[in-house]
This record gives structure tokens, sequence and C-alpha cells, in this order.
């Protein structure tokens, strides 16, 4: 249901809509809704914003509904591990993190792939197919009755061996989806969020598993990024072990130049999901795109920069330590082809379905 002549009856009327839509007050085309144009219309977005931190604030551990959990679909306060399982213990876990847009999980083939991917790398194979890890994460969100939202599909090692050799211990597999609302504050993503320069640093793939998605990597990301917020950042840029810019804690970068986009070569860390997303949409509208090693010392010479993720979408940068970028063109460009390209999706997923 859409806003008629700045008609503004109720919150609920916008159940299932995108979060991060409302929070800023304004209900764009990205999420099929047009602006507000009256004044009444104020009482209803601050219902919504506050439903929506009511609910940012119950612990993922109380909420309901449920979670397809080995197989089926358990009560989500059901849902449980052992406190030996091996994959806290020892890391052996790999996930993935999907969006959701009204109704449809935006690349899901390209996710569970790579879930399965991610596995293998680890040493271990996921007992599901494809298709089957697919069809779990439709189940989830159905079940939770989310029509915008975040899917989380995770597998790793039980607990029926401890200790770093774990050759016959389950391997598990579940997926929960609940609604998630902007990644970064509105109000900061207008105006370019502001990155601190994390002390830790991308390994080097002779170290580490980074092709995989794998949970031990996001070790260093979670002491960033408190690093950063407990300075006042919402996240904190990544160079790699040979000092080259990487990433953010959880998105791929972009910098613009002369009309000329430039991102790091992804050879110690993922080629996101989103990333490869936003790279075709760029080469489409005709931008180069140059995938190279890039120098800190660098950073002062780009006009534009964004991160991307399936948490960030395409999100604007202003700021990088002492370095600072206006958010232009080429950013909103890329930001509404972004948001063109997954409500294609789900529409050219819907008219497929029936």
């Amino acid at each position: 249901m859409g806003v008629q002549d700045g008609q503004v009856e109720s919150a609920s009327q916008y159940k299932g809509c995108s979060p991060e839509k409302v929070v800023s007050g304004k209900f764009s085309r990205e999420a099929g809704l047009r602006a507000p144009e009256s004044r009444r219309a104020f009482p209803v977005l601050v219902e919504i914003h506050q439903e929506i931190r009511v609910m940012a604030d119950i612990p993922f551990d109380k909420r309901d509904g449920f979670i397809w959990f080995n197989g089926e679909l358990l009560p989500w306060a059901d849902a449980k591990v052992h406190v030996l399982t091996h994959g806290l213990h020892y890391a052996s876990c790999v996930f993935e993190g999907c969006r959701m847009y009204g109704g449809e999980i935006f690349k899901l083939r390209e996710h569970s792939e790579r879930l399965i991917k991610s596995a293998e790398i680890l040493g271990f194979k996921i007992p599901y197919s494809v298709e089957e890890i697919d069809q779990a994460c439709i189940d989830a969100v159905r079940a939770q009755k989310l029509t915008d939202g975040y899917v989380r599909p995770v597998a790793w090692r039980g607990s029926e061996m401890m200790g770093v050799s774990a050759q016959k211990n389950r391997i598990n597999f579940a997926v929960a989806a609940w609604e998630w609302p902007s990644y970064f504050d509105p109000e900061q993503r207008k105006k370019g969020i502001r990155l601190d320069i994390a002390q830790y640093k991308r390994p080097s793939p002779e170290t580490a598993p980074s092709m995989a998605k794998a949970a031990g990597l996001y070790m260093i990301c979670t002491i960033s990024k408190h690093a950063a917020e407990n300075k006042g950042y919402a996240d904190a840029l990544m160079y790699d072990y040979r000092g080259y810019v990487a990433e953010a804690t959880g998105a791929n970068i972009f910098f613009i130049k002369d009309g000329v986009i430039h991102t790091p070569k992804p050879d110690c860390f993922l080629d996101g999901i989103t990333r490869q997303t936003v790279i075709g949409l760029a080469k489409d509208r005709g931008y180069e795109v140059i995938e190279r090693h890039i120098k800190p010392e660098e950073l002062s010479d780009f006009s534009e920069c964004f991160i991307t993720g399936t948490a960030a979408e395409v999100t604007p940068v202003g700021e990088i330590g002492p370095h600072k970028f206006t958010p232009g063109e080429i950013t909103h460009n890329l930001h509404e082809d972004y948001i063109a390209a997954v409500h294609a999706h789900q529409a050219k997923a819907k008219a497929v379905n029936g």
C-alpha cells in the first residue's frame, strides 16, 4: 500500500518495508512508496521509528519466530548449540549474509555457492546441496513473514569432539532471518560516513584462508570496528599485510578520481558479491573500473569514496582518517543503480515463480 495524496493512516500499513527507508523519515522509490507530503505523516514516522528501535533492542536470543536448523524449523529460542561446540572454540564456522527486498532474496544462488566453497576451504562439507540451501533460506524468511530483511545461513563443526582435530564432528547448518535497519546511521550516509584506520591488517593468503567467508577472519574486524566506534567513527579501513588499502571491516571499498573508479584488487580478502554487482553496474554506465593495489598515500588524490556490501549496500564515505571525500555523481548513480538492480531482481524472480 502506498501513500495517497499525502494521507498516512497508521504505521501498520508500512509493515514489511525496509526499515532504513523509514528511519530516514522518507519513503522513497526504493521502498515502492512516495514521500508523504502531509505533516500528518510525521506521527506515523515516529511510531515506525520507535517500533524499529524497540526491535533492535531485543537480544537476538530472545526474539520470536523460527530458525531453520539441521533440516527443520525450530522455535527461535530453541535453536541452540552446546558450549563445547568446535566452531565456537576453534572458529570452524562459515556463514553468509543476504538481503531480502520485496519478498525476494538478492543473489541467493551466489551466496549459497560461496557458502559451500567456504566450507570446502575450511576442510568440511555442508550436508546440503546449493538448491537445498537456497530452499532453507526461503523457508526461513517465509516462517518469519518477512518482506525486507537480512538472511544469515551458517555452517559449523559441532561438539562431538573437542580439540584442534575434530574429524568426526557433525557439520551443522542453520538459517536465521530478521528485519535489518540501515547498517549505518541514515543521516551519516547522506553526507558520507567516517572511517578510522584500523590497527590490524588483512592477512596473507598463506597465513589464513582469506578466500573463505569464515568466522575467524572477522575477529580483527570486530576489534577494529569497536575501536573506531569508540572514537566516534562509523567503521574502519583496513590495510593488507603488504600495507596496501584492502577494505572496511565488513565491506569492500571504491575510490573515484577524474571520473575513473579505482578499487583494491581482492587477492587477500573476499571479492564481495555486492562488489561484483556494482562493478558490473559501473561498466554498464560506461565508467572505467581499475582493480589494482592502492597505496595509503594515494587516498588524498581521490575525490569520492564509497563502500559496498550486503549490509552496507552502496554507502558514501566522507572521511578516512585525515582524508576527506565528497559524495558525488558517480557514487549517487551507482547507489541508484544498485537499488534499481535489487528491485529488478525482485520483479524477475516473482515473474519466474509466478
